[in-house]
């Protein structure tokens, strides 16, 4: 499979003003590495406000001005440059986005999907495209000349979907597809993502659904406190957890109503905050003295990944 993205070290902060014109930088994303190749789900899971969406906003090179971003996003092994991203995003790579307020209220539904074109064979073309897609997602025609307020929730999430998919792109960006669905919604929505990795597109996931990311992802990276502290496969998420590496994702599994709700006591720092060390030294049970002192590096274990020192030696030294 060829790696179509790659995030290298990313870091982004915000100037903020505090007492007078004092400025600081707020970091809210530190160092964060994860890729997607071909026909792969890698879900990005993290709790709600933690900043993950960021991510997202930085691939399509939207982020406030008052952002700072530091590390490289690739394409293709390619690092992208802002003009890059403004010529490829919306073609080779689309976004998927959290609401559905993206939609204009003000253009017809297939207005909006096929864009502005002068050329009269050309918006042809795009409008028996765009039929096409939509009749795949189950929009029938009667849509395309409905506004947003006309749609059903279920519909306007296909609606998202399946504009995403005009240009034919090779990685999709989905940042929190599923809040406020229903169960049933929610399935479908899924069962779309999984059609996508069928015809071999790349999906990152952005969200804060453990559920979701367990139903679909073939890895998933854990996001904690502006950090990807573990990237696992899906296949790890099982028995006691015990493939887990990271003692975050192991009590986070645990938490999980099927594994017992066995809460851990503590918070995630908040931004903002100066951490010399480890981000959850405060709440690990298996905390050394290097951890309160200094911050681990992510360590590549081939498929996976973790930041601990735990296993600075491998995972034979880590188990």
């Amino acid at each position: 499979m060829e790696k179509l993205l790659d995030v290298e070290n990313v870091s982004i902060s915000f100037i903020q003003y505090t007492q007078g014109l004092n400025q600081r930088d707020l970091k809210v994303i530190t160092d964060l590495t994860l890729d997607v190749s071909e026909g792969e789900i890698l879900a990005v899971l993290g709790s709600s406000g933690s900043g993950k969406s960021l991510l997202a906003h930085a691939i399509f090179g939207i982020l406030p001005e008052n952002a700072k971003l530091n590390g490289k996003i690739k394409y293709k092994g390619k690092e992208l440059t802002q003009k890059d991203k403004e010529e490829i995003c919306g073609k080779d790579i689309t976004l998927i986005p959290q609401s559905v307020n993206f939609l204009d209220p003000l253009m017809k539904i297939s207005e909006q999907a096929i864009g502005y074109t002068e050329n009269a064979e050309e918006k042809k073309e795009k409008k028996q495209k765009q039929r096409e897609i939509f009749e795949h997602y189950n929009l029938g025609p009667e849509v395309d000349g409905m506004y947003p307020f006309q749609l059903s929730g279920g519909m306007a999430r296909r609606v998202l979907i399946s504009t995403a998919l005009l240009s034919n792109p090779k990685l999709v960006v989905a940042d929190e597809p599923t809040p406020g669905l229903d169960e049933k919604i929610v399935k479908e929505t899924l069962n779309h993502f999984k059609n996508m990795k069928e015809e071999n597109i790349g999906i990152l996931l952005i969200t804060h659904d453990i559920h979701a990311a367990l139903e679909i992802a073939d890895r998933i990276g854990i996001f904690y406190s502006g950090y990807v502290i573990e990237i696992a496969e899906n296949k790890d998420f099982s028995g006691n957890g015990e493939n887990l590496l990271h003692p975050y994702t192991k009590a986070l599994y645990k938490a999980l109503p099927a594994n017992g709700f066995n809460l851990t006591k503590g918070h995630q720092p908040l931004h903002g905050e100066t951490l010399q060390g480890c981000p959850y030294y405060d709440r690990c049970e298996m905390r050394m003295e290097i951890c309160k002192e200094k911050r681990p590096e992510l360590i590549d274990l081939g498929n996976k990944k973790v930041r601990c020192f735990k296993y600075e030696g491998g995972l034979e030294d880590g188990n």
